[in-house]
């Protein structure tokens, strides 16, 4: 009886033990997604999403292989328990730009938006942005910006990994008002000449990481917007596009500041830009700086500007409101440079473009070693700016 009573009592554990390990999986399939890319499957995506929502354990949303065409997809919290998006096959924008997107010019393609524990895992996002890219490039207006291919808004504790999003019509991933969230072994590709096609943008966020994640886009590899604190961004190789930027800032009168930035393990090939600030040419904007900055372990080459602070950015001339003729108002400080190598395209390889009314402040130099492809030294160039170089610095240091 004894002998009996102990196998029941580790029976009734193992079962108890299975019970709590296992998670509730909800196949689109099962809800009438249809794979081949022609038939709109975001009704069954919904109702899989909300299945999986409403779950009081861990849930699963799963897309096996195939392709399934998204007109829009919005998944919206709160849920009851951790909620996982795992993708097998391809989601696939519409053909055209007219018929997707929300109420607004962008308001996303595939958004998940106060979601607490949330994990999306592996597939392809194929924004199909080529039509909307042509209809900007043919220069007779009337085109709208664009949707982001993935948002994810006012979320915490979320993981992004090896997800694969090509072709964005705009911003390939928006990270905004989150905190805890990780992207990681991502790809993200667009041609070089795709406009507007950030790869990663993150603001009024914190506690973010991206790591080991290549980027070939159009525009900024990653983006670091207004209110973004304690961001880490490692191991990241970016080509074609415009580099790794904080900012640009200062463009609204209101804005918040930037602060503790760490970009180690970066490697740029052929980009416009390697590590930049930059903010707009206004005088009058509230909240707004850059500080605790550390630029560190990177490798450039051919990169037009490999180091940049530019506050003098002012595209299009503002539409007329005369800001290139303004002291940028944001203020930079504490902005650190260390181990920086390889060669510049242009012949400035270090400029630093202050605010005269905002002077940039403790900037630092270390083994910097950059140099012209033809190895000849590179130059540098700083306006309005304070601070110092140690170690090899090469080119000579401006400060």
């Amino acid at each position: 009886m004894a002998r009996f009573n102990a196998y029941s009592l580790v029976l009734l554990l193992f079962c108890y033990v299975s019970s709590g390990a296992a998670e509730a999986a909800y196949n689109v399939a099962g809800f009438g997604a249809k794979p081949g890319g022609r038939t709109d499957s975001s009704g069954a995506f919904a109702s899989a999403w909300s299945a999986a929502c409403r779950s009081q354990e861990p849930a699963t949303v799963y897309v096996p292989n195939g392709h399934f065409l998204l007109s829009r997809a919005a998944f919206t919290g709160p849920c009851s328990s951790r909620v996982t998006l795992q993708v097998d096959g391809t989601l696939v924008a519409p053909s055209g730009y007219t018929s997707r997107g929300g109420g607004g010019d962008d308001d996303g393609w595939i958004v998940f938006d106060h979601v607490d524990g949330l994990t999306v895992s592996g597939g392809t996002v194929d924004g199909r942005g080529e039509a909307l890219w042509a209809c900007k490039a043919a220069g007779h207006g009337g085109c709208p910006s664009g949707a982001t291919s993935l948002k994810v808004l006012n979320s915490r504790n979320v993981v992004i990994s090896g997800l694969t999003s090509v072709d964005s019509e705009l911003y390939h991933v928006v990270i905004d008002g989150c905190k805890g969230l990780t992207v990681q072994d991502v790809q993200i590709v667009a041609p070089g000449s795709s406009p507007n096609t950030d790869g990663i943008h993150v603001q009024a966020s914190s506690q973010v990481t991206v790591t080991r994640t290549s980027i070939q886009t159009g525009d900024d590899c990653v983006s670091v917007g207004p209110g973004t604190t304690n961001l880490r961004v490692e191991h990241v190789s970016c080509g074609p596009g415009h580099g790794i930027s904080i900012g640009s800032l200062g463009k609204q009168s209101e804005e918040s500041g930037v602060e503790n930035v760490t970009v180690t393990g970066a490697a740029f090939v052929g980009t416009e830009n390697g590590l930049r600030i930059k903010t707009w040419a206004r005088a009058k904007v509230e909240g707004a700086y850059v500080r605790g900055v550390v630029f560190e372990h990177a490798l450039m080459h051919d990169v037009r500007n490999p180091i940049i602070i530019d506050q003098t950015y002012c595209p299009n001339h503002g539409g007329g409101a005369g800001c290139p003729h303004q002291s940028s108002a944001v203020k930079i400080s504490d902005v650190r440079y260390t181990d920086i190598q390889g060669t510049s395209a242009s012949k400035v390889a270090v400029k630093f473009d202050c605010s005269a009314s905002n002077p940039c402040s403790g900037i630092g130099l270390k083994d910097i070693k950059l140099t012209l492809d033809s190895g000849k030294p590179a130059e540098a160039t700083c306006q309005h700016a304070d601070g110092r170089a140690s170690g090899e610095v090469e080119p000579p240091s401006c400060l």
